[in-house]
Order: C-alpha cells, then structure tokens, then sequence
C-alpha cells in the first residue's frame, strides 16, 4: 500500500494535474455545459480515484511497456470523457483538446529530461545531498511551469482563439491520434527501457552511448510533439481561411443579386419620383404647401455618379439611408477606375465598407460627427480608396483589422476580413487605424496606369 501511495503521490496525481494545467489553457474558450460548478468537481474527483487504482497497476505492471501504456491510455480516455461531459461541445472537438494538452504536458517533460539527462552526465547535481528529492522537484515545477507558458502564449492561445470558430473534421481525428501515439508509445517505451540502464538514479547512465540514445529519444519525441502543434495549428488556421473564403463567395453571390435588385427598385423609385414631382410643380403655384413636399419628395429623383453604373446604385441607396437617418455621406469617387473589379466584388467591397461606417457614426449622439468620407482617386500608378469616419468608443485591433464589437464573434466580424480578401484578390493591400476619434480605412492597389 505504501508504494501504491507514492506512485499515486508522485507519479499518477502528478500528470493528472499537469495534464489537467495544459488542458485548462485549451478548453476555457469552450462552451460550458449547464450545472458546470457541479460537474467540474465530481469530474476531478472520479478523474482523481481512477487514478488511485491506476496507481495500484502501476505498482503491479508499470515496469511492463504495455501495462505502462495501459494504465495512461486508460487515464487520457477517462479525462477525454470527463470533459465531454464538462463541456457542451462535439467530442472531436474535445478530443483534440485533450490530445493537444497532452502532447504539450509531453513536450515539457521531454524537454526537461534533455536538460535533466545533460546535467546528469556532467554531475551537475552531486552536490544537493540529502535534499536532491527536494531540489530535484523545485527544479522540475519551475521548468514545467516556464514550459507551460512558453507553450501558451506562443501555440496554444491561438489554437484555443480558433477551436471555437472551426469544426473539425477526419484529419484533426488523425492529428489527435498522432498525438496519442507519440506521447503514449513512444515516452512509455523509452521510460521503461532507459530506466533499467540508469545507474545509482533514474536518467544516469555509465555509459555515453547510453546519454547519447536517452538523448536522441527525448529529442525525437520533442521534435514530434512540435510538428503535431504545427500541424494542427496550420490545419486549424487552414480551415478558418476556407471558411472565410466561402463566407466571401456566398456574400458575392448575395451582393450580385442585392445589386439587380437595388437598381430595378432604384429606378422604379426615380420613374414615380420624377413624376410626382413633376405633377407637383405643376400644381405648386395654386397649393403653396406642395412646394415644400415637391422639395422632400426631389431627394428620391436624384443619382449619385461616379462613372460606375454599380457604384452608382449602391451610393443612391446608402445615400436615402443616411438621408433618413441624419447622417452625412461625402463621396469623390472616380469610378472608371475600378472596372478592374468584378460587379460582385465591388458591391460586396464598397457595400461592407460603408455598411461598417454606417455602424459606426449610427451611434453617434452629435449630428455634425456623423459623417461618412469616401475616396477614390488615382496616384501615380496607385489607386487609392479612402474611408474615414467619426467613432464613439473603443476599437480593439487584431492582425491589422478591428475586432467586431459585437457579441457573438463566431458569426459576426467577417465583413472588415471580407474587405482585405477582395483587396488581395486585385492585388492591394488594405490598413486601418485610428487617430483620435476618427477611423481611417485605406486600401492600396498599385499597378494601376491612369487612363
């Protein structure tokens, strides 16, 4: 009983809480199921029984590669299950969290033993006497603890910013089972066989050859856990881009049509206008009151030009919009220039622009902050589209871009990544920043000769 204690103390319960520290860095992002505060404990509590009785197996088979393998694969698949329970996400989903918390756990370890096993061969450590199991430990806690937020802010907060945005499909099931793999099979073989080389204490070897090969296995098992963090971190990132993209087709498909459909109503709206206008004057002379509603009616039998029939449309209608709504739209725009772009991209691309602005200056109490500018000019070889508008607020950015302010940042917040798509597709390049309380947006497309 008593070695069954210690494994437990200082074996098992010791990679339950480091397994548990790595997960906690991914799962937070996740959606949590009802009556968590309740099934958080009681998942800790089974979690931590299971592993009194791996302990007991331990003590009784851990000197065997396959009851060693046993006894962590039995442990990971109960933690897996714990946290499916936990958490109100699909179980890939969670799976691949546990198996990138564990491969992460794994790579600490092995990185310590390379120092570990180097320090050793140099007898770096003879001279803590009595107090090595205590020093041994500090040393261990404050590497594993360095590693761990090492391995935070560089890999696995981002991996936990796009779990919640992508749904995972057969290739992150390969990736989780890669990592079950490396972590599982390659560390329980390598622990079991070095450790009967290991003279005086563990991971001390007479023989260099024996450091050598001890060496090489921690290395290799490093370098494997590092490739599954990228790869799951370029997969993850891929399908994010593929989502994006697709978002972007349909809202070309959807601006394409929004357009046909605005220019039909557009012109039906200035035909009726026209002549109720007209019929109006006609009549102004006897009723002098139709004179001020032939004026408010006039605004309708009206079109902004631009030398782009497309952008001609879309700036009559955001332009009724901000009539409506006090708001002040400025527009100097060379359309000819732009018919590089296609009908679809340019509406989707102009229409999420002044549709973020239009967000923006709606929230602004004073009416001479409401203002809307927008250029398009040519510079040189370069044509330029300029957006600049007052904001109330805050803006928080992220890779260049502002981040939505909204709620729910899964569905929302393509539109400003929707504009630099479509700019890279031309070959520009879109950047935005604040200067006080005005917001500039520029988007750059070189290579453009004046005509």
């Amino acid at each position: 009983m008593i070695e069954v204690l210690r494994v437990f103390g200082m074996i098992i319960a010791e990679f339950l809480l480091e397994l548990i520290l790595f997960s906690a860095m991914l799962l937070k992002k996740l959606k949590r199921r009802g009556g968590f505060v309740w099934r958080l404990p009681l998942s800790l509590a089974a979690l931590f029984a299971a592993g009194f009785f791996a302990a007991w197996f331990y003590s009784a088979f851990g000197e065997n590669v396959f009851g060693r393998i046993a006894v962590y694969l039995v442990l990971f698949v109960l933690f897996t299950l714990l946290c499916a329970w936990c958490f109100e996400e699909p179980f890939f989903t969670v799976l691949f969290c546990a198996t990138l918390a564990y491969a992460a756990q794994n790579l600490a370890y092995k990185l310590f033993l390379l120092f570990w096993t180097a320090g050793e061969s140099l007898r770096l450590f003879d001279g803590w006497g009595d107090h090595f199991s205590l020093f041994y430990r500090l040393v261990y806690y404050s590497f594993l603890l360095f590693c761990a937020a090492t391995e935070y802010f560089l890999f696995l907060r981002r991996v936990a910013g796009r779990l919640v945005t992508c749904n995972l499909d057969s290739r992150m099931l390969a990736f989780a089972v890669s990592a079950l793999a490396v972590t599982i099979i390659l560390c329980s073989f390598e622990d079991v066989y070095f450790s009967r080389l290991c003279v005086e204490r563990e991971n001390r070897f007479s023989d260099p050859v024996f450091v050598v090969l001890r060496e090489t296995g921690n290395a290799f098992s490093a370098v494997c856990c590092f490739i599954v963090f990228l790869l799951s971190y370029k997969t993850l990132e891929e399908r994010e881009l593929s989502r994006e993209v697709d978002y972007l087709k349909h809202a070309i498909r959807q601006s394409e049509r929004q357009y046909h459909i605005s220019k039909d109503t557009i012109d039906l709206i200035n035909i009726k206008c026209h002549d109720i206008r007209y019929r109006l004057g006609m009549l102004a002379s006897e009723v002098p009151v139709l004179e001020d509603i032939r004026k408010d009616v006039s605004i309708y039998d009206s079109r902004i030009e631009t030398g782009s029939p497309l952008l001609d449309v879309l700036l009559t209608e955001k332009s009724l919009y901000c009539e409506q709504n006090n708001i002040n739209i400025s527009c100097m725009i060379d359309g000819g220039k732009l018919g590089f772009i296609e009908e679809g991209d340019l509406y989707c691309l102009f229409g999420n622009l002044i549709d973020n602005a239009l967000e923006a200056v709606k929230k602004i109490a004073q009416p001479e902050r409401r203002i809307i500018d927008l250029v398009v000019k040519q510079k040189g070889s370069m044509l330029l589209v300029q957006e600049e508008n007052y904001f109330d607020g805050e803006l928080e950015f992220s890779e260049g871009l502002p981040v939505t302010t909204k709620g729910d940042r899964e569905h929302h917040g393509f539109g400003m990544r929707s504009l630099r798509l479509i700019a890279r597709k031309y070959g520009g390049e879109l950047s935005a920043y604040v200067k006080g309380d005005v917001f500039h947006l520029n988007i750059i497309f070189g290579n453009r000769q004046s005509v």
